[in-house]
């Protein structure tokens, strides 16, 4: 066999182990994701119980990339902690070690590779002729069995790469040599997305004596840093929270292998010492209980140290000023005027975006922009919470009429921005119901005008247009609901596009209802101001 055959026979044994891992991860998230995600969220409460439950889901997922992702996507929801979600991501490290112990075990010392075959025509059969869970189990058995195939084509043909590959051709075994292999590690894993496909590739290529243990270890470790592309892939678009959680991964995953690199040759010594010769004759064996070591280790030793790590993270990444109240001081409660000044700041940014989303999400592209409706509803909670700060007695009058009227602004704000959230399909069925593309012009029509005047700060006639356009879709409510009755009636609407229609319109109305009362009370509370 020549070079070219050898080098395609490695390459296809990594793409069958790599569309094993791929099926058989994937059937996993299917029979166990959501339990696995309850699970996470339910059992972390601390970091020690974070760690906990990140390896045992790793375990199980058989992927350290999805729980990494899941706790990205956790914290940037805010359903758990910075801090606790790094628990997760030490213990997926812990957790992705157990894959390769099932590898060494049954690929390598039991050499159970014929009875795998089978495995995978066993899972397609499940696949094809079942349905629900057990063709979902069938999906899974087949991409276990193909993660074996793999191995034992890898086997095979690694075998027969001595004619041209010797340790010469590889990174000496210095210093130097072992980071350069970390970066040869690294860069396999970050192009094949699986550190799994890596460490079998080395345990593969150490098993036909391509490779010594020393070289392996360095590879694995360059894999364990390698991981951590996914995660930062997830955050790009997140939140602060989730930039943070996934930049924590990079940086514990380099603090790991760092040391880990430092732990090879006393790892040996101690083998030498304890089991003379017996490094040589289980060095699988002895790869993958060093990549668990030096992973457990690193957990052991971190966790004590969480908060401090996460106040690092959190100077390392800090808080972005939210846009829309980046004048909010807690510094101005001395001073309550000034403190209802920026909180009239803030609520014209707020209203101002949230109107151009309802323009948006209504189809008017030329007047209306979406915004991110989580980093929103976070600015706005930051607002009431800072105005629940703001000490004003009733017997104050003017400041404390101007006080209540903020408040009623921001509470509009809020079941506002719930309408855009929880509603948005019926924003979609008006825009798209003829019968209602009057009063759908009409509303983006009026905003488009109170942006303007909102803008330039003239909130008593963006109140007049708000009013108007309010009082117009009201009256339409009555005989648009008569209409689409008779229309149900004679069979002309079914009753669930008829029922969407009046959803529909009622969404219109409690929009231009919540627009009406934002600008009558901001209007309000300037007065109150003498603005």
């Amino acid at each position: 066999m020549d070079k070219v055959q050898i080098i395609i026979q490695v390459v296809g044994g990594i793409g069958l182990f790599l569309l094993g891992m791929i099926v058989m991860t994937d059937g996993l998230r299917a029979l166990a994701g959501n339990a696995i995600r309850s699970v996470l969220m339910r059992f972390t409460k601390s970091p020690v119980t974070g760690a906990l439950t990140g390896a045992a889901s790793t375990a199980v997922l058989q992927s350290s990339s999805l729980t990494t992702v899941a706790a990205v996507g956790f914290v940037g929801a805010e359903l758990i902690t910075f801090p606790d979600a790094l628990g997760i991501i030490f213990g997926a490290n812990i957790g992705t070690t157990f894959k390769g112990w099932i590898i060494v075990m049954l690929g390598f010392k039991l050499s159970l590779s014929s009875v795998f075959l089978p495995l995978v025509f066993l899972g397609a059969v499940l696949r094809l002729f079942t349905k629900g869970r057990l063709s979902i189990l069938g999906y899974t058995i087949a991409g276990f069995g193909l993660i074996f195939v793999g191995i034992a084509f890898m086997q095979q043909s690694m075998l027969e790469m001595h004619d041209f590959i010797s340790f010469e051709n590889l990174p000496a075994d210095t210093l130097s040599g072992r980071l350069l292999l970390v970066l040869i590690g690294v860069a396999f894993t970050a192009i094949t997305q699986s550190s799994s496909a890596g460490v079998v590739a080395a345990l593969t290529a150490l098993f036909a004596g391509l490779i010594n243990f020393n070289q392996a270890a360095a590879l694995v470790i360059g894999m364990d840093i390698g991981t951590t592309t996914t995660a930062v892939l997830a955050t790009i678009g997140g939140s602060v929270g989730a930039k943070r959680t996934g930049f924590s991964h990079v940086i514990y995953n380099l603090l790991t292998g760092m040391g880990a690199l430092f732990l090879i040759t006393p790892y040996t010594r101690v083998w030498e010492y304890l089991a003379p010769g017996e490094l040589i004759n289980n060095a699988e064996i002895a790869l993958v209980g060093f990549h668990t070591f030096f992973n457990t280790l690193g957990v052991i030793i971190i966790l004590p140290f969480t908060n401090h790590f996460a106040r690092f993270m959190q100077r390392l990444v800090p808080d972005k000023p939210s846009p829309y109240i980046e004048n909010l001081d807690y510094a101005l409660f001395e001073d309550a005027d000034l403190a209802l000044n920026v909180v009239q700041s803030a609520i014209k940014n707020e209203s101002l975006a949230l109107f151009g989303h309802v323009n948006a999400i209504l189809g008017n592209g030329w007047t209306g922009k979406k915004v991110d409706l989580n980093e929103l509803q976070s600015a706005l909670n930051d607002t009431h919470s800072f105005v629940d700060h703001i000490n004003i007695k009733a017997e104050e009058g003017a400041k404390w009429e101007r006080l209540v009227n903020i408040n009623h602004t921001l509470d509009h704000l809020q079941r506002l921005h719930e309408r855009c959230e929880e509603d948005e399909d019926r924003a979609v069925t008006a825009r798209y119901t003829t019968e209602l593309a009057g009063e759908c012009r009409l509303l983006t029509t009026a905003i488009k005008e109170i942006i303007v005047d909102i803008e330039n700060n003239n909130w008593s006639h963006a109140h007049e247009i708000a009013d108007s356009a309010g009082s117009a879709i009201h009256k339409k409510v009555k005989p648009f609901r008569a209409d689409v009755m008779s229309r149900v009636a004679s069979g002309e609407l079914d009753v669930g596009r008829g029922t969407s229609n009046l959803e529909a319109i009622r969404w219109l109305r409690r929009v231009s209802r919540h627009v009406t009362r934002i600008t009558q009370h901001t209007q309000a509370s300037l007065l109150a101001a003498g603005e």
